[in-house]
């Protein structure tokens, strides 16, 4: 049990970070929607290794997509994930 706590929060972390470095690219304009070309498929692949099955792969997309498209990188997707699969998903109550 507590090594799944602490695998619960070690994601949670994570998923902070990640978000965070999404949103790095409102700190540099103009060169930090060109960073999204790089960011983007790397956030869908974490996305999928942190959250295995079907629903990783859907958030994998999702991030991918909300990561490439300008304007859109201030949506945490790791965070909205780990929410969802910690806190609202019906497997974990």
């Amino acid at each position: 049990m507590a090594k799944e706590k602490d695998s619960k929060y070690k994601d949670l972390l994570l998923g902070l970070l990640f978000d965070c470095i999404g949103m790095l690219s409102f700190v540099i304009p103009g060169i930090g929607e060109f960073s999204d070309v790089i960011w983007a498929p790397l956030a869908g692949w974490l996305m999928t290794r942190m959250y295995k099955g079907k629903i990783g792969q859907v958030a994998g997309v999702v991030t991918f997509v909300e990561e490439l498209v300008p304007g859109w990188d201030f949506v945490p997707s790791f965070t909205l994930m780990w929410i969802y699969t910690h806190l609202l998903s019906k497997g974990n109550k």
